[in-house]
């Protein structure tokens, strides 16, 4: 087999829940384990004498990456991703299959993760160089390339414990990604770290791959995701659903709901949002005729407010706010009949007593792709609010490729809409005269 291939064949991972077990770790998460036993004894007394139950991470995962390769491992929060790179850097064994890699390996699974925090930033550069086998000519070699990449020259004899968590991951990825591993594993480095920062992780490890190299990527950013790798593998509950094209993947990773229920019931219509006249029941987002809290940027995107008039002529009226990632407004919109296109009839109307379901659809290739947020309001004839919910709901706009054919990277903004632009010739040019008006 070539340098740098990976081959995952039948791998499962067996977590035992109630009884504390080691025999399956390797060394460094049994030395984990030991140092932290006497306290996890202090704040679970007894919790070694509970029945076990077994829980499987991982079941039957298989697949190979070619040399060279750049495969994106996506899915729900607890299908597994995290666990499969352990495995391949080594951190945990394997319950049960094989897994056979050509090279050394680069792994960068949680900020600072292979950092010892007395050390100082050319001390774990050096660590992490004879870890992976290199030698002192080889790390020196690379030397500066790690310290300006990682932009940490006047800390670079400070102990890493004292860098602030910006510093310790922009040191973690250059080493990771510096020290020429055959097969580079990256978990979920963009969720730390600026937008510049974000661009040039990617950057670099574009190039990785380009040099030949191997990468395995895990994201929740499906726009990262969809612009690095080359393939995609689908993980739910511990198992491969697809693999193959990473656009088709990231699809359907966005299709099948991503990474939230996209919706906040209140079953309990005592302590839902409201008062003795109306009450919330639900909030959801809907894309592609289901609830999602994952959207494609192309994709339109409905707002659906269910609420309960509990006495007869009561008057209600739905609003929201839209809010980006760090809470800038986007936009508002209620049932008033100057904020929409079509009047559902309800406008100004006592209520009888019943549920309603309210919808408002934000159009796709509107909104930029981002986190956004929305607070849901209930108003009176006097916009006073009746219920209200902060931040009732969340989704995430992905661009999964639309446009980019165009445009490589982020778009400026919270909003991309598709605008009129219209192109005249005004003839040739001419001396002082911008032609015809």
């Amino acid at each position: 087999m070539d340098a740098g291939a990976i081959q995952i064949a039948g791998v499962g991972k067996r977590y035992q829940i109630g009884v504390a077990r080691r025999e399956d770790q390797t060394l460094l998460g049994s030395a984990l384990g030991w140092a932290s036993a006497p306290v996890r004894r202090a704040l679970n007394p007894g919790s070694s004498t509970g029945r076990a139950r077994d829980f499987w991470a991982l079941r039957d995962v298989s697949f190979d990456v070619a040399p060279g390769e750049v495969v994106g491992i996506i899915g729900r929060n607890g299908a597994g991703k995290s666990t499969l790179l352990k495995i391949l850097s080594r951190i945990t064994l394997p319950t049960e299959g094989k897994i056979t890699m050509q090279g050394r390996v680069g792994s960068l699974l949680e900020v600072g993760s292979g950092f010892h925090g007395e050390l100082t930033g050319r001390e774990n550069i050096t660590l992490n160089g004879a870890i992976l086998g290199m030698s002192r000519v080889d790390v020196q070699r690379r030397f500066d390339e790690i310290i300006e990449f990682a932009e940490i020259g006047e800390y670079l004899d400070t102990p890493v414990k004292r860098y602030s968590s910006g510093m310790y991951v922009r040191l973690a990825f250059a080493v990771a990604a510096y020290l020429e591993p055959e097969i580079l594993v990256i978990d979920e480095v963009l969720a730390v770290g600026d937008y510049a920062f974000q661009r040039k992780c990617l950057g670099r490890m574009g190039q990785v791959s380009r040099e030949g190299r191997t990468v395995l990527f895990v994201s929740h950013n499906m726009a990262s995701v969809a612009a690095l790798c080359s393939r995609g593998v689908l993980l739910d509950k511990g198992r491969v659903v697809s693999d193959g094209p990473v656009g088709k993947i990231v699809d359907e990773y966005i299709r099948c709901g991503g990474d939230a229920d996209g919706a906040v019931v209140w079953p309990d219509a005592d302590k839902a949002p409201g008062n003795d006249s109306v009450r919330l029941k639900r909030v959801r987002i809907v894309s592609a005729g289901q609830t999602a809290a994952d959207v494609g940027i192309a994709d339109d995107v409905t707002i659906e407010i269910d609420f309960v008039s509990l006495v007869d002529g009561v008057l209600a009226h739905p609003a929201i706010q839209l809010l980006d990632a760090v809470g800038v407004g986007v936009l508002s919109s209620a049932t008033w009949p100057s904020a929409v296109v079509t009047h559902d009839g309800w406008y100004g109307k006592p209520l009888p007593v019943g549920v309603f379901r309210s919808r408002c659809t934000i159009p796709g290739r509107y909104l930029n792709e981002g986190l956004f947020t929305v607070n849901v309001y209930l108003l009176d004839e006097l916009t006073r609010r009746q219920a209200e919910v902060e931040g009732a709901v969340a989704f995430t706009v992905h661009d999964t490729g639309y446009m980019r054919d165009e445009y490589t990277g982020g778009w400026l903004g919270v909003v991309r809409p598709k605008l009129d632009w219209a192109t005249d010739y005004l003839g040739p040019e001419r001396d002082g005269d911008l032609g015809p008006a």
